[in-house]
């Protein structure tokens, strides 16, 4: 690791914003609630200065205490995840066949529409459930319309009119069939493009129960596609204004209950401490021992090469934007089974073991790449073709190193015999001699060596990886991005993307909690 770790340009996330920015975010979290079906809401910012939080005596936390931390947990989770993943969508949600709440959704369901087909087949036949449901479905078109759609809110009004419908049905006059083709028709208007298929097979469905049926399970899809356009909408908005929010929701956990605040985020990792103690002690520890860490690594370089005592003077400083980043870097070595996430980083603990998967499976890649090419011709080693199309067979056989079945060493002697057979493959085709038997013997024995994690070119590659990241988060503002360093050429393009959405992530936890780090670390530094 580098003992130098540059300053990253990270703007200071602690001033607080102005009355508006405050008050824009508010509005645009209430307003996307109607469309996601109130999932997103808006939270209740302190008002108070963010400030290193003082310990909190121990007591009991209530029910209503729980719910209601619990809730605004969930906002803040739902709010980040908007920004932080573009490609964040709501999905409708499926149940497991042989679940058993799919079961009873099944016979409630069942019976309902049963119970709708007895009345509508009676002489004469009762619309009382028919009514309800057709206004039900009156409100849900009605929540699709943006303020401006004056017309079509008016056609809506007038054509369901359920008092006029309960009229119609009481002097036999009703016609539910003409209804059910307006609701189809309006459905057609305001559906996405992307339903036109799902609404344009409405209109063969002749038999009224399961026509109801049917228009329900496409207005169900409907919901979701609005939900989403509600998401893309207020991103921009929670973009400009997220920062501010998500600090000013956090400090308000921690001041009104910081021990029932523990205990939702720690469930949150699948490690629940069910005991009191004091606010952001992981974190604490966390930045404690990168210090130790990146002071350790100083003092051993500040040794006189005759390996006698330092000289006198000030010892070695840290910069506090170094240990921030040397911090992050420990994450992607985290254990994530024994020991807790630090607390301003949990909402992101999926992301972080997602790059430590990623960075594993990229370390065995490219120890088993310069094993290879180190002890192939140069001629081959050269060829951008042949190290591409190496590269992806060896990717495809570790494709599911993240998965608790996969046997590591099975698979690198099934990746020993691919590259033997690729490397002579490509050597004959350059006009030089095959690999010998010896020489395969020795690819096939290095490669396997790779599966354990204290092989040497695996550590090499690991600790240039790192190096990489490190040098990426240092100079993140800062064009061009560093080269990879030796060794590490043929997966610099799957290094680089991990990279920058490792930095983003890192960049925008820093502009939301550095108030917190820089407190923290003012007092670990001072007593360094």
């Amino acid at each position: 690791m580098s003992e130098n770790l540059d300053k990253s340009n990270i703007n200071e996330a602690g001033k607080s914003k102005s009355s508006d920015s405050e008050q824009g975010l508010e509005d645009a979290m209430e307003g996307s609630a109607e469309a996601l079906q109130k999932t997103i809401k808006s939270g209740s910012p302190s008002t108070q200065r963010v400030q290193r939080p003082h310990s909190s005596p121990p007591r009991f936390v209530t029910v209503e205490e729980l719910l209601e931390t619990a809730k605004g947990v969930t906002n803040m989770a739902l709010a980040h995840e908007i920004v932080i993943n573009g490609d964040f969508q709501i999905k409708p949600v499926e149940l497991p066949e042989d679940s058993l709440e799919k079961r009873v959704k099944d016979i409630v369901h069942k019976a309902f529409w049963d119970c709708l087909s007895v009345q509508l087949s009676e002489v004469p036949p009762t619309y009382d459930r028919a009514i309800k449901l057709v206004g039900e479905i009156k409100e849900t078109l009605l929540s699709f319309l943006l303020p401006g759609h004056t017309r079509l809110r008016n056609q809506i009004t007038e054509v369901l009119d359920l008092d006029l419908i309960k009229q119609e049905a009481e002097n036999g006059a009703l016609d539910i069939s003409k209804l059910a083709e307006f609701i189809i028709g309006m459905m057609g208007t305001l559906c996405a493009p992307v339903r036109d298929e799902e609404v344009k097979r409405l209109k063969d469905v002749k038999e009224i129960v399961p026509l109801f049926r049917a228009i329900f399970s496409v207005l169900d899809l409907m919901k979701v596609d609005m939900a989403n356009f509600a998401v893309s909408s207020i991103r921009p908005h929670l973009m400009q204004q997220s920062v501010e929010y998500e600090r000013k929701q956090f400090q308000e956990f921690l001041e009104k209950q910081p021990s029932c605040c523990k205990m939702i985020f720690s469930k949150q990792n699948e490690n629940l401490i069910w005991k009191y103690i004091n606010s952001l002690d992981f974190v604490t520890q966390w930045l404690q021992e990168a210090t130790d860490d990146l002071m350790n690594q100083k003092y051993k370089n500040a040794l006189p090469a005759a390996g006698g005592a330092a000289g006198s003077g000030d010892g070695p400083r840290l910069d506090p934007v170094a240990v921030q980043n040397y911090a992050y870097l420990k994450l992607l070595k985290w254990d994530h089974l024994h020991r807790p996430f630090p607390e301003t980083v949990l909402m992101d603990h999926s992301r972080f073991q997602e790059f430590q998967l990623q960075l594993e499976q990229l370390t065995v890649l490219g120890a088993v790449l310069l094993v290879t090419f180190s002890m192939a011709a140069p001629g081959i080693a050269s060829r951008a073709d042949f190290a591409e199309k190496l590269k992806m067979i060896v990717k495809i056989l570790l494709t599911d190193m993240h998965l608790p079945s996969f046997h590591l060493e099975d698979a690198l002697t099934a990746v020993g015999e691919k590259v033997c057979l690729e490397v002579s493959s490509c050597l004959s085709l350059c006009g030089l001699s095959p690999l010998t038997a010896d020489k395969e013997a020795v690819l096939k024995g290095q490669i396997q060596a790779v599966a354990s994690p204290d092989n040497p070119i695996r550590r090499i590659v690991d600790s240039r990886i790192l190096t990489f990241l490190d040098t990426y988060l240092a100079s993140s503002h800062q064009k061009p991005s560093p080269i990879a360093p030796g060794g590490l050429g043929p997966i610099q393009k799957e290094l680089e993307a991990v990279a920058v959405k490792f930095v983003r992530l890192v960049n925008y936890n820093k502009m939301v909690f550095s108030p917190y780090y820089d407190a923290i670390l003012s007092k670990i530094l001072a007593s360094s």
